[in-house]
């Protein structure tokens, strides 16, 4: 009779890296991009969320005119046709960047208007994607009212940092996509969508395809943001004129070009449809 020597206690499989970045294990990982955000959220004492989405790109004013300068003293001299697009580029950065300060105007007034229902729990938290631009508005504009807010982030080949203004415990970073978006819809009772590219389109469509086939509800406010942007990028009649759209689905869809416009129209939404606090998404 042969006797062997002791094995190794092998590794338990949950804390086994190779397995758990395995193709078997992904089941795992998406549930526990469901379980990780439930369980901090409701630690945080987060009742729902406000979402607003837009460019990474959009700048805020200061340093979009301190690039301007830069471009401008760079291309002294040397004004061919290259330098005078440069500074085209940086014009159109700088025209753009009123909508950084509008995001984080919004969200600063959204969140104080929200701290005074109290924070038990806490009312419409400002949501974004955790990155920089638009994102970064709203997270900066919650935190200099003095409120708590939401990042979540997605892993990117390119490294994408979140933005400093996300309240530390509120800082998500999801690798699926699909369940990053779940998250956005999960909770909100709003969605605000500032100019973007195929990113805040991508966001925009599928809230907007929820709610078309009843999947959110009926309540579910969507507020377009800026339509000196959005009118060059989408034309909306022409969706109802040829019939890919109805009527009806078109206004599903508001409107808004300055802040004090925008905050009325979500506030009264609000107090109509959503102060009594609905805690479905505990349960689904």
């Amino acid at each position: 009779m042969i006797r062997r020597g002791h094995l190794e206690m092998p590794e338990l499989a949950y804390r086994d890296p190779k397995f758990m970045e395995s193709l078997t294990a992904r089941p795992l990982r998406i549930l526990a991009e469901y379980l990780d955000p439930l369980k901090r959220l409701r630690q945080a004492n987060v009742g729902d969320t406000i979402v607003m989405f837009g460019s990474a790109r959009i700048q805020p004013r200061d340093r979009a005119l301190k690039d301007l300068d830069k471009v401008k003293r760079l291309a002294r001299g040397r004004r061919n046709g290259e330098w005078r697009m440069k500074i085209s580029a940086a014009r159109s950065i700088v025209n753009m960047s009123r909508y950084y300060e509008e995001a984080r105007e919004l969200s600063h007034r959204i969140t104080s208007w929200a701290l005074t229902l109290g924070t038990d729990p806490k009312r419409f938290v400002i949501c974004s994607g955790g990155g920089p631009g638009i994102m970064e508005a709203a997270n900066r504009g919650a935190a200099e009212a003095g409120g708590s807010s939401i990042g979540l982030s997605i892993q990117l080949p390119h490294e994408q940092w979140p933005n400093s203004y996300i309240s530390p415990e509120l800082n998500f970073c999801f690798h699926y996509f699909f369940m990053r978006k779940l998250w956005f819809a999960q909770m909100a009772k709003a969605l605000i969508v500032f100019p973007g590219g195929f990113g805040t389109m991508d966001e925009l469509w599928e809230m907007l395809t929820l709610l078309q086939t009843g999947k959110l509800s009926s309540h579910h406010l969507i507020l377009i943001y800026g339509r000196q942007y959005w009118d060059k990028v989408l034309n909306w009649r022409h969706m109802v004129r040829t019939g890919t759209i109805s009527e009806r689905e078109y206004k599903l869809l508001r409107f808004s070009d300055n802040v004090d416009d925008a905050f009325e129209q979500i506030r009264s939404d609000l107090e109509e449809h959503h102060l009594a606090l609905d805690d479905e998404w505990d349960h689904r």
